[in-house]
């Protein structure tokens, strides 16, 4: 039996362009809206990374004010080294260069120096001695107080204030252990340590007071070999 076809050959070939039109529209329209999730994920992402960008340059500016705080204070303290040792020559029989030389060369590893400050004091007075009642008294306590006079510049007291800082109370403590020990300093005291940090990283500003022994005497070689080591541990900065 044959099959005849009514429909027109034209109402076909339109009905197959109109759903091949819906079908090109349609992957269009997914085309479309995969470009447009890839562009917001491209966006997100470069928010993303943006933040990061910011955040990651904020820490190295935070380095970069760390380093030169630090560098400054390097820098104030070969400062500080070089007005002292522009009067080293004027403690005796102590050079100054060499009380410098030694309170560096007792620093543990980690503290550094930021103040340095020496000050000569009369030392206290003794009570008064009786008035005298005869002449030949009065002769003598004359005689003592011109000798006296003379060398009250030798009988000053030399204290010192010595600034620093140090990664943590142990290298405070070693270092005035160190300095207790030497054969030029005694009375050495903590007068304050605080911690203060610098960016993430805490440190300790300590001060310490001491004095300068009375009557030391240092060879040559003594001041020479402390005097060696200074040099030698300038040359590490």
């Amino acid at each position: 039996m044959l099959n005849i076809n009514f429909v027109p050959d034209d109402y076909i070939a339109s009905s197959e362009s109109r759903r091949t039109n819906l079908m090109y529209l349609v992957l269009l329209a997914v085309v479309m809206t995969a470009l447009g999730g890839s562009f917001v994920t491209i966006k997100i992402r470069q928010r993303a990374f943006h933040d990061k960008e910011e955040l990651i340059n904020a820490k190295i500016a935070r380095v970069q004010e760390a380093i030169k705080q630090f560098e400054q204070l390097q820098a104030k303290r070969k400062e500080m080294m070089k007005a002292a040792l522009t009067t080293a020559q004027l403690l005796e029989p102590v050079p100054r260069s060499v009380l410098l030389a030694s309170l560096t060369n007792n620093l543990p590893t980690g503290v550094s120096l930021l103040r340095l400050y020496l000050e000569q004091k009369e030392p206290k007075q003794v009570s008064p001695p009786p008035a005298p009642t005869n002449k030949y008294q009065a002769a003598q306590s004359n005689k003592a107080s011109t000798a006296e006079d003379t060398s009250r510049e030798q009988q000053l007291e030399t204290h010192i204030e010595i600034g620093g800082m140090a990664p943590s109370d142990l290298q405070v403590a070693a270092y005035i252990e160190r300095l207790s020990s030497s054969n030029l300093l005694q009375n050495v005291a903590l007068v304050e340590s605080k911690e203060f940090k610098i960016d993430d990283t805490t440190f300790r500003r300590f001060k310490l007071t001491a004095m300068l022994r009375n009557n030391v005497n240092l060879t040559k070689e003594d001041v020479d070999q402390i005097r060696a080591r200074h040099e030698g541990l300038s040359r590490t900065f």
